[in-house]
């Protein structure tokens, strides 16, 4: 019978009794386990790889509004405004403080613009020294309202709010167009005839977004303007599409009678987006 070493033997004893270091797991269950890991990995990599993360040139655009548009979201239900450029949707603000004395100045502009309120430099609201406290403070001449702090301390005023609704990207949906403007869109195959008002920043791509709502079929046409067919990825200007509304205003000539006509040649290939 073979002789056991016992200084041996007990030297492996010991080694597997020893406590090991534990290794800290995450405590997720199910799949949010398996797409922490994958979120984590994803991190990892892009951050390790900088060519991996996307390019500005690849993020989406944001949409534009003409100044109509957002005056059609007048309601509580739906309301939105615009100031600096900005449209927000402030329909999930309006919900949160339903009742609240505060919502009183904005459901009174509801639909409009409010960049009165708003200093451009520094994207906040504007502000004066008030007289009886000799503080900086908020100028709010309809009256103060949702996430503006009042003037002195008060015992009913949340502190920490996080960012105010003006500053928060969330309520934003897209910009408003600098420049709104009539063209007529006119179907050659079936001479219909349709005024759209659309933003100057907008391409002739997403021009035809909205005018698919007259015509499902808009992709299977041809786009030109005096005689030359439009690049779709560029916008009116660019493509040589004159806008004569302020000579027209001067000159004071009906604008209508001089809105630039888009023609629209039907490719017989029958395609359907």
């Amino acid at each position: 019978m073979e002789k056991i070493n016992k200084n041996v033997y007990f030297a492996d004893v010991i080694n597997l009794w020893k406590p090991r270091p534990k290794l800290h797991v995450p405590r997720c269950h199910g799949n949010a386990a398996t797409t922490a890991h994958r979120m984590d990995l994803q991190s990892r990599s892009m951050s390790d790889h900088p060519a991996a993360a996307p390019c500005p040139q690849d993020m989406k655009r944001p949409r534009y509004f003409t100044p109509a548009e957002v005056a059609a979201h007048n309601t509580a239900a739906d309301l939105w405004v615009s100031y600096l450029g900005k449209v927000c949707d402030l329909t999930p603000l309006v919900n949160r403080y339903t009742g609240d004395a505060l919502l009183l100045p904005i459901m009174e502009c509801a639909g409009k613009d409010i960049s009165s309120w708003f200093d451009p430099e520094t994207q906040d609201l504007l502000t004066f020294v008030d007289p009886l406290t000799n503080c900086v403070t908020y100028f709010t001449p309809r009256g103060r309202f949702v996430h503006v702090p009042p003037n002195g301390p008060r015992s009913d005023w949340a502190m920490v709010i996080g960012e105010p609704w003006w500053k928060d990207p969330r309520y934003q949906v897209g910009r408003l167009s600098a420049k709104s403007r009539w063209i007529r869109v006119i179907n050659t195959l079936t001479s219909q005839e349709q005024r759209l008002q659309v933003c100057s920043e907008e391409t002739l791509e997403e021009i035809l977004q909205r005018y698919l709502r007259y015509n499902g079929h808009a992709h299977s046409y041809t786009w030109k303007f005096g005689g030359a067919c439009l690049d779709m990825s560029r916008t009116l200007g660019e493509n040589s599409v004159p806008d004569d509304d302020r000579q027209l205003e001067q000159l004071r000539l009906d604008q209508d009678l001089y809105t630039p006509a888009i023609l629209l040649h039907f490719n017989d290939d029958l395609t359907e987006d």
